[in-house]
């Protein structure tokens, strides 16, 4: 599976933006879409995830503020980013889990959160 991710940039703090993760490719079966952050310095995180049966998980820091949803027309991910922060500034990945614990990953989109 192929995954491209857009949509990242900078945005004052209190902004927003959404990524995109649209996903390409035969073959597979998708079991759960991702979005993980990386920011300098820090360890690769999981922001968000969604379940083939719609069901979601967030990462503590960014419950209420993030949602994960998912166009299965398009196969696409989408991650939209309200009330952002400084300390989401990072580089989103998304990644298909195809198999347990096995990811393909997408190439980063770079977010800046900054005054």
């Amino acid at each position: 599976v192929q995954l491209q991710a857009s949509g990242g940039g900078l945005v004052q703090p209190g902004g927003s933006l959404r990524l995109s993760c649209a996903a390409s490719g035969s073959g597979f079966t998708i079991y759960t879409m991702n979005w993980f952050r990386q920011a300098p310095g820090k360890q690769r995180e999981l922001v968000a995830r969604i379940i083939d049966g719609g069901n979601t998980l967030y990462a503590d820091s960014v419950k209420g503020r993030f949602t994960i949803s998912r166009d299965g027309a398009k196969n696409t991910v989408y991650l939209q980013m309200n009330s952002l922060k400084h300390e989401d500034t990072a580089l989103y990945y998304c990644a298909a889990e195809i198999s347990a614990g096995l990811y393909s990953w997408g190439q980063g989109t770079l977010v800046t959160v900054s005054s």
